[in-house]
C-alpha cells in the first residue's frame, strides 16, 4: 500500500480469474456499503482451475501485488483455486491482510449439516488440493466429506448458460454421486457456482442445503477495518448482463488503466463501480 494513502482511504483489493468473484464482491459491499472496492477479473488468464498449482500461485501473487501497488490495504482472494494454492504464499509475501474463501465456506458447511455428510464441488485444482476437506475436518473431524470436481461449470457460467439445457445435463452427470449417496449440505466451492444454484438445487433436491462461501467471506472482510474501492476487468462477451446478475446492480463506464507489468499484460481495462 502506498505510504501516501491514508489507511481509511485505501481500497480493499478483490480478485478472481473471471466474473464469479463478483458474488464475493457483492457480499463484501453489503458488509461495507460506504467503502470502495478494487476488483480484478483476470479473464486473460482464466480459468485458474485447470492450471498447475505453482502457476496459479505465481499468478495470484502477481495480481495481488498489482492490487497492493494500486493502494489496496487488504486482499480478498475471491477464487477457491487461488485460495487453495496461493493463500499461504500471499500471507507470507504481502504486508497487508489476506482473506480467502475456503475457510469461511467450511465453517458455514459444518454449522449447516445435520447428518454429518457434506458434499463439496469445485474446479479440478480446488478438489485436487483437498483444501476444503482439510478445512472442514479442522472444524469437525467427524464429518464425512465427499468432494467432486465439476470443471465444466465455470465455462458454462462465463458463457451465460446458467439455465441452459446443456447445463442441466452436465449437472445431472456431475452430481449423480450425491443422489446415490445422499448428502445434506453441499459447498459450492467455486465463486462461479452460485449462478447455478437453481440447476444444482433441482438435481440435488430441496433437502440439501447449498452453502456459498460468499456471505461468510463478506463477514470476514468486515472484520478488517478500513476503506474499499470497486473496480472490475471486462474481457468476455455478455459480461454486462452477467455482472449485473452477480452484483445486483449495473457497473459504470470503462476506465482504461494500461499495462502495468509483463505478468499482468492481460489486465488492460477495468470498470469502476462507484459508491452510492
Amino acid at each position: 500500500m502506498s505510504s501516501s494513502t491514508p489507511l481509511h482511504d485505501a481500497p480493499v483489493g478483490i480478485f478472481d480469474s473471471g466474473l464469479g468473484g463478483l458474488s464475493i464482491l457483492r457480499h463484501v459491499r453489503a458488509q461495507l456499503p460506504h467503502e470502495h472496492l478494487l476488483y480484478v477479473a483476470d479473464t486473460g488468464f482464466a480459468p485458474y482451475g485447470d492450471k498447475p498449482e505453482h502457476v496459479v500461485a505465481e499468478r495470484s501473487l502477481a495480481v495481488a501485488r498489482f492490487l497492493v501497488e494500486r493502494g489496496a490495504k487488504a486482499i480478498v482472494v475471491a477464487c477457491n483455486t487461488a485460495t487453495a494454492h496461493a493463500l499461504p504464499i500471499l500471507r507470507e509475501e504481502l504486508d497487508v491482510p489476506v482473506i480467502g474463501v475456503v475457510e469461511p465456506g467450511a465453517r458455514a458447511a459444518v454449522r449447516a449439516t445435520r447428518t454429518g455428510h457434506i458434499g463439496v464441488i469445485g474446479t479440478t485444482g480446488t478438489i485436487r488440493s483437498q483444501a476444503y476437506v482439510r478445512a472442514i475436518h479442522a472444524e469437525n473431524p467427524d464429518v464425512r466429506v465427499t468432494a467432486l470436481a465439476c470443471p465444466l461449470f465455470v465455462p458454462l457460467v462465463e458463457e451465460g448458460w446458467t439455465n441452459h439445457e446443456a447445463t442441466h445435463v452436465v449437472a445431472e452427470e456431475y452430481l449423480a454421486p450425491f443422489v446415490k449417496d445422499p448428502i445434506d449440505t453441499l459447498v459450492l466451492g467455486c465463486t462461479h457456482y452460485p449462478l447455478l444454484t437453481g440447476v444444482i438445487a433441482y438435481v440435488c433436491g430441496d433437502e440439501v442445503t447449498l452453502v456459498s462461501s460468499a456471505e461468510e467471506t463478506g463477514k470476514d472482510a468486515h472484520q478488517d477495518d478500513g476503506k474499499v474501492t470497486f473496480v472490475k476487468l471486462l474481457g468476455i462477451e455478455g459480461a454486462r448482463a452477467l455482472e449485473a446478475e452477480l452484483l445486483g446492480f449495473a457497473v459504470a463506464a470503462l476506465e482504461p488503466l494500461g499495462r502495468k507489468a509483463d505478468a499482468l499484460r492481460a489486465l488492460a481495462e477495468f470498470v469502476r463501480v462507484r459508491r452510492r
